[in-house]
């Protein structure tokens, strides 16, 4: 018969084992999986202005080509200034406390839109996404709500494109040219907003009111960061701003 020592001595070597398999295997997938994390970012920043299908199906290579062609990552500053040879990446959010990223999409040369990093928190999880504004400096090209823990069927429905439709065509400044920021309402912008002021608005989500609250209170803090750069564009009446 075994003693209670070897049963203990091979669970001990067992579980070490397999302690240093599952650490391997996670060291060398590391890079993999930071690589199709770095993969989802730009394809759903192409997928906020619209620049890939959602429902079809990319290749890695597609999705590198298409970023590469027509998005241009950019640095700005607190003041809205675009900050030179700095990127994204290098961006040390303990250090440079004052920098953001944002991104030119571009066709011909010629600015479509910029977008920026949008998140915060919703009811269950934190809310990632991207934001595409027209050169315009105050429309909402498109948006995209890609990562997220939020109640499927309930919340969860941020991820759809009938809700991120809702956004397309929307202005987050008045007529002053003021930061309003878009609200998401409970039920249908229709039935609560009068017509002269639903540009600032989108339909709710049944039974999800309270992410809604979330992504206001998210969307308007972020376009809070950006608005000294969308507000130079709104004046600027040239969609671009010179480095």
């Amino acid at each position: 018969m075994h003693s209670n020592a070897q049963t203990f001595r091979f669970a001990l070597i067992i579980t070490l084992v397999c302690s240093i398999l599952l650490a391997a295997a996670a060291t060398l997938l590391k890079p993999r999986q930071e690589e199709n994390i770095q993969l989802d970012i730009k394809k759903n920043i192409l997928k906020s202005v619209g620049l890939v299908d959602t429902e079809k199906d990319y290749s890695r290579e597609e999705i590198l080509n298409l970023y590469q062609q027509n998005i241009e990552p950019l640095v700005i500053n607190s003041n809205g200034d675009i900050v030179e040879g700095k990127t994204p990446e290098s961006i040390d959010p303990k250090v440079d406390k004052d920098l953001y990223p944002i991104f030119e999409n571009k066709k011909d040369g010629e600015v479509m839109a910029y977008i920026i990093p949008i998140s915060g928190k919703g009811l269950w999880s934190t809310i990632y996404g991207y934001l595409a504004v027209e050169p315009d400096g105050k429309t909402i090209k498109g948006i995209t709500f890609y990562q997220h823990g939020e109640t499927p069927g309930l919340g969860g429905e941020i991820s759809t494109n009938w809700f991120q439709n809702n956004f397309k065509g929307k202005s987050f400044v008045d007529a002053n040219g003021n930061l309003v920021s878009i609200t998401i309402v409970k039920g249908k912008v229709k039935d609560k907003i009068p017509a002269d002021q639903r540009y600032h608005y989108v339909d709710g989500i049944s039974g999800a009111t309270l992410t809604g609250r979330g992504v206001n209170k998210f969307l308007k803090k972020n376009l809070t960061t950006y608005d000294a750069f969308f507000k130079k564009l709104r004046q600027s009446n040239k969609g671009v701003i010179d480095g």
